[in-house]
C-alpha cells in the first residue's frame, strides 16, 4: 500500500471511529453539559498522556469561549495541585481505558470533597466510568494504529467530543462574537471588534480639494493622497467626496472636455460615512457589503477622517 493510500485509509477509519461515536452520543452528554453551565465553580480537566494532551485542548476551548476552566495534571494533582479544587468545581478525567491509575487514585479525594465528576473513556464498564456521576463515551470500533497501539482514531474521538461539549456550552450560554472579542484581544477578531472606527481612521494629511478646482488639481491631490480619493469641500466644510472611479467616469463620459471640469462637476455629494464611534467589525462589513474600500468619518454628522479598509 503506497502513503496516499494509508493516509486515505487512515482518514477513513478515523471518521467511521465519529460516526460510532456519534451514534452513542444521548442523554448523559446533556447532563454532562449541565453540570458544567450550572456550576458556580470552574470546569478542570485531568488526563494522562495522549489524553492529557486532548484535554489541554478542550480546556483552551472553554475558557476561551466563556467556561472558566484550566487543565490538571493527575501527577501534580496526586502531589498537591488538589489543593486548587474547590467543592463546586466540575472535575472532567478523561481515561480511554478508564483505567489510568494516576488518574484513579484522585478520586477518593474528590468524592470527598464533593466534585461532580465526568468521565470521558472508551470502556463503559471501566473503573474510571462506574465512579463518575456522569459517563461520555467515546469508545471507537478501531484505531487507525495497523497494531492497534497508538491512540489515533480514540484520541480524535477525544478531540471532536471536546468541541461538542464547546460548542454546546457556547449555544447554551448565548456566547456571542462580543463575548469571544474579549478573551482574544489580540486577535484580529479581538481588534475589529473592540475598536472603534476612531482608533483606526486617517485624520491627518487628508487630501482635500476645493469645488471649484480644476481636474489636474483633482487628479494630483488624488494622486498625492494616496487614498484614492478626494473629499470635496466649499468653505472649509466636507461636503463630497470624488473617487478614482468617479474621476475615470467622468473622463470617459467628456473625453476631450474634461479639463473643463471642474471638482463640483465630478463630486458626489451624497458619500457614504460612518459614525466614529461605530465599532471596526461593522465598518468592514458595511464596505464589504457595498462594495467599497473607503468611508468617510463623521462626528456630529461633520466629517473628520477616513476609514480604509
Amino acid at each position: 500500500m503506497n502513503v496516499i493510500d494509508i493516509a486515505k485509509d487512515v482518514i477513513k477509519t478515523e471518521i467511521q471511529g465519529l460516526d460510532y461515536m456519534s451514534s452513542r452520543i444521548g442523554q448523559e452528554f446533556e447532563q454532562a453539559v449541565e453540570a458544567i453551565i450550572s456550576t458556580t465553580g470552574r470546569a478542570i480537566i485531568c488526563g494522562m498522556g495522549k489524553s492529557g494532551i486532548i484535554g489541554k485542548k478542550i480546556a483552551a476551548s472553554f475558557a476561551s469561549t466563556g467556561t472558566p476552566s484550566f487543565f490538571m495534571h493527575p501527577g501534580e494533582a496526586f502531589h498537591g495541585d488538589l489543593g486548587m479544587v474547590k467543592p463546586e468545581d466540575v472535575f472532567i478525567a478523561i481515561s480511554n481505558s478508564g483505567e489510568t491509575d494516576e488518574v484513579l487514585k484522585l478520586l477518593p479525594f474528590l468524592r470527598d470533597n464533593g466534585n461532580y465528576i465526568i468521565a470521558i473513556t472508551g470502556k463503559i464498564e471501566s473503573t474510571l466510568a462506574k465512579h463518575a456521576h456522569c459517563h461520555l463515551d467515546i469508545a471507537v470500533p478501531k484505531e487507525a494504529c495497523p497494531l492497534q497501539l497508538a491512540p489515533t482514531s480514540s484520541t480524535t474521538a477525544t478531540l471532536v467530543l471536546g468541541d461538542a461539549l464547546t460548542i454546546a456550552l457556547m449555544e447554551k450560554r448565548d456566547f456571542q462574537p462580543e463575548n469571544f472579542a474579549r478573551f482574544h484581544p489580540g486577535g484580529n477578531l479581538g481588534r475589529r471588534l473592540l475598536s472603534k472606527v476612531r482608533d483606526e481612521m486617517i485624520i491627518t494629511s487628508l487630501p482635500i480639494v476645493d469645488v471649484s478646482d480644476n481636474l489636474v488639481n483633482v487628479i494630483n491631490t488624488i494622486s498625492s493622497g494616496k487614498l484614492g480619493l478626494a473629499l470635496v469641500s466649499k468653505n472649509k466644510e466636507i461636503i463630497g467626496v470624488i473617487t478614482d472611479g468617479d474621476l475615470r467616469r467622468a473622463i470617459e463620459a467628456n473625453m476631450r472636455n474634461s479639463f473643463d471640469l471642474k471638482a463640483k462637476d465630478i463630486a458626489s455629494f451624497s458619500p457614504i460615512t460612518i459614525d466614529e464611534s461605530t465599532s471596526l467589525i461593522v465598518a468592514d462589513d458595511l464596505m464589504e457589503r457595498l462594495s467599497v474600500t473607503s468611508l468617510l468619518v463623521t462626528k456630529n454628522d461633520n466629517v473628520i477622517g477616513i476609514i480604509k479598509k
